[in-house]
């Protein structure tokens, strides 16, 4: 099996004595791994599962090396193959007829995969089959294409290739090389790179209501509720009673619960209800246009929703004394 060789350049002193000791370890033969194999999974035997791993860690550092342009440390990525080492060790079966070395491979890489997933950017990539084959393969078949004769950029006819290769939509295949052309910007960042220039947060839209709109419906609603109160008191005491436990309380009170307290029947509760919220009616239409004719502005606005035209069980615009 050939071996990548691995740039130490960037590593510290601990690491790249550890890549050497691994490098140097002597590869089993088929009958030493096998040998081996059996028994750990027959005898539990310690000895032997950390033989096949010592002669396994180069296959570790060459698959991380697969994974080197992805910004990540490569300690950290032979770490995860390992533990997918280990992983392969617990689950193989020397009776199957299949070499250590190719079974484990799919476990290491797989390992290395899911931490570059979890860590090339903030935002989660490869949240599907799909998507993982795309994160993972759309560089180098762009690469292939390209050879071939194929554009350098990601043209219609490049995208639709890629796409049917790899069986997922073009759309899927813009947005993720759109992501991998691209890297994480903090909120706080200045654009342009200036120092004390405007930030990305800078240009996010609000979805909420901004001051002035808060401001103004905080000033509606207190009209509201003065205007409510106001025609509440004009109310007799029977009226107000009914027209607060139909319509003011969370849990509206039936006709007949109100005639049993009021001794009449529901039908004459009914009756006073309707007359009742009708006298409420005309009293804050009254008020409203009082305020108009003295030069209220936005008054229709601050009608709308106040009172309703049949009653109903709704308490939202009520709720205010």
């Amino acid at each position: 099996m050939a071996l990548r060789t691995v740039n130490r350049g960037n590593m510290d002193t601990a690491d790249r004595r550890y890549l050497s000791t691994v490098m140097t370890k002597a590869m089993l033969t088929e009958e030493e791994e096998l040998e081996l194999a059996r028994r750990w999974k027959e005898k539990g035997d310690q000895v032997a599962m950390q033989k096949m791993i010592s002669a396994y860690l180069r296959l570790v550092v060459s698959t991380a090396t697969r994974f080197r342009n992805y910004g990540l440390p490569l300690p950290d990525l032979i770490q995860e193959g390992n533990i997918g080492l280990m992983l392969a060790i617990n689950r193989f079966d020397p009776e199957r007829g299949v070499r250590f070395s190719t079974y484990a491979t799919w476990w290491i890489r797989s390992s290395m995969q899911e931490y570059v997933l979890r860590n090339w950017s903030i935002v989660r990539s490869g949240t599907s089959a799909g998507q993982k084959a795309l994160f993972f393969n759309l560089r180098w078949l762009r690469a292939k294409l390209e050879k071939a004769g194929g554009a350098a950029s990601l043209d219609d006819d490049t995208r639709d290739s890629i796409a049917k290769a790899l069986k997922v939509s073009p759309n899927e295949v813009s947005a993720m090389a759109m992501r991998l052309s691209g890297r994480d910007h903090s909120l706080n960042e200045p654009m342009g790179g200036e120092e004390g220039g405007e930030a990305f947060q800078d240009f996010l839209e609000d979805p909420g209501p901004n001051p002035e709109e808060q401001v103004t419906r905080r000033h509606d609603g207190d009209l509201r509720r003065a205007w409510l109160t106001e025609s509440l008191s004009q109310l007799n005491p029977r009226e107000r009673l009914i027209v607060s436990e139909r319509m003011l309380n969370d849990e509206k009170v039936t006709l007949e619960e109100l005639g049993e307290r009021l001794g009449v029947t529901k039908e004459r509760v009914r009756q006073i209800e309707t007359k009742a919220f009708s006298k409420l009616q005309s009293l804050v239409l009254r008020r409203s246009a009082e305020a108009e004719s003295g030069g209220g502005k936005g008054t229709p606005r601050l009608l709308e929703g106040l009172v309703p035209e049949r009653l109903s069980g709704n308490t939202e615009n009520f709720a205010c004394c």
